[in-house]
């Protein structure tokens, strides 16, 4: 694909994303990439939070770096805490990846993950050091053409592994993530930009 081609499929703010608390009904409705880049791209100012696992979705509504509701995507959301208690939420690990990779700075105190195996409507977050991540290239994952589901127990990732898919730990499921990481921002731009052009068509009739 051509340098031009590829930047033409959609802007930054639908890749890296700002962040924000999102607190009005207008806010609410808007599209991922409406917020991007409304907030902005990169928030080195994080907020510290001593305890971000509290009211999480009021602090953390919307995915760092795509603006997905993370709450919609309980079942595959990442919130990581670093080491000077700063702390974002995401909906992937897609988008933990880019976290890790832009602040090479703060070394990450706790990583919490969303439990897929769980029977709860809003997934409980686990810590990544005991999730069991299944790797699962048949099925689309959140921000990924693979899936990338973690389990708290170690025999639903097992139960859920079919086929060719694989159970690794966090790291596994990172290297695969960075691995996948060109292949799914050609996605992901091309995805957007055919929502932008489908909405914009549809507000103009």
């Amino acid at each position: 694909m051509k340098r031009r081609d590829f930047l033409k499929t959609a802007g930054v703010g639908a890749l890296f994303a700002g962040t924000g608390l999102v607190g009005t009904a207008r806010a609410q409705m808007q599209a991922p990439w409406a917020w991007t880049a409304e907030h902005g791209i990169v928030n080195n100012n994080m907020k510290k939070d001593p305890n971000p696992l509290e009211n999480e979705f009021e602090k953390h509504a919307r995915c760092t770096y795509c603006g997905m509701m993370r709450k919609q995507w309980s079942h595959t959301r990442h919130l990581i805490q670093y080491d000077d208690d700063s702390a974002e939420g995401t909906c992937s690990i897609h988008c933990l990846s880019i976290s890790l990779a832009l602040n090479m700075d703060r070394g990450p105190k706790n990583i919490w993950v969303g439990d897929a195996g769980s029977d709860a409507e809003v997934k409980p977050l686990v810590k990544v050091d005991a999730a069991h991540y299944v790797l699962d290239a048949s099925k689309p994952g959140t921000m990924s053409g693979a899936s990338k589901w973690a389990y708290a127990d170690a025999e639903k990732a097992k139960t859920a592994a079919t086929g060719e898919a694989k159970v690794v730990g966090f790291d596994g499921a990172l290297a695969a993530a960075y691995a996948d990481m060109a292949k799914n921002t050609v996605m992901i731009r091309k995805r957007r930009a055919e929502k932008r052009a489908k909405m914009m068509k549809k507000n103009a009739n």
